[in-house]
C-alpha cells in the first residue's frame, strides 16, 4: 500500500467518523434510544458510578455545561430516580449528586450491551488486527488527554 499523506488521512478520517458513529448509534437498541434517557444522562450516571458522589460544579465541567443547565440534566435524573440531590450542610450552596442503585443497575445494563455490541463487530477482525486498533486508540486516547491538560494548565495562567 502506497503511504498515505497526512491531509489524505485527514480527509479518509473525515469520511470514516461519521460512518463509525451513526452504525454505532443504530445498534445499540437500548433505553437511551428508547428515550429512557439521555446520552448527556447516561454519561452523568456514568461518571458518578466511576467516581462517585461528585459536587454538581465538577459535573457541569465534566460535560462542559453550564451549572444551570446541569441543574435541568439533574433535575430529570432525580425526578427518574437515578440520582439524589444533597446539600453540604456547612454551604447550602454546595450541590452534591449520588447514584442511586437504580442507576448503578441501567449503566450496568447498557454497558453489557455495548460490550456484546464491541464483541459482535470486533469478532470479525483477527486477534492482531483488534491489538493494532486498541494499540493506535490507547495512543491516540493519550495525546487527547495531554493536549488537554495542557489546554487546562494554560486556561489557569
Amino acid at each position: 500500500m502506497a503511504e498515505l499523506a497526512l491531509s489524505e488521512f485527514a480527509d479518509k478520517m473525515i469520511e470514516i467518523i461519521p460512518v463509525l458513529g451513526s452504525e454505532l448509534m443504530r445498534r445499540q437498541t437500548n433505553e437511551l434510544f428508547k428515550g429512557e434517557i439521555t446520552l448527556q444522562q447516561f454519561a452523568i450516571l456514568d461518571y458518578l458510578i466511576r467516581n462517585g458522589q461528585s459536587r454538581m460544579t465538577d459535573l457541569a465541567r465534566f460535560l462542559k455545561v453550564s451549572t444551570a443547565a446541569m441543574t435541568g440534566i439533574i433535575e430529570r435524573l432525580v425526578k427518574a430516580g437515578y440520582v439524589l440531590r444533597l446539600s453540604e450542610p456547612g454551604d447550602r450552596r454546595i450541590i452534591k449528586i449520588s447514584a442511586l442503585p437504580k442507576s448503578t443497575e441501567l449503566v450496568k445494563k447498557l454497558n453489557r450491551q455495548r460490550r456484546e455490541m464491541i464483541m459482535d463487530i470486533f469478532g470479525q477482525l483477527s486477534n492482531g488486527e483488534r491489538e493494532n486498533y486498541l494499540s493506535i486508540l490507547t495512543r491516540v486516547r493519550d495525546i487527547m488527554l495531554k493536549n488537554k491538560k495542557a489546554e487546562q494548565k494554560d486556561e489557569k495562567k
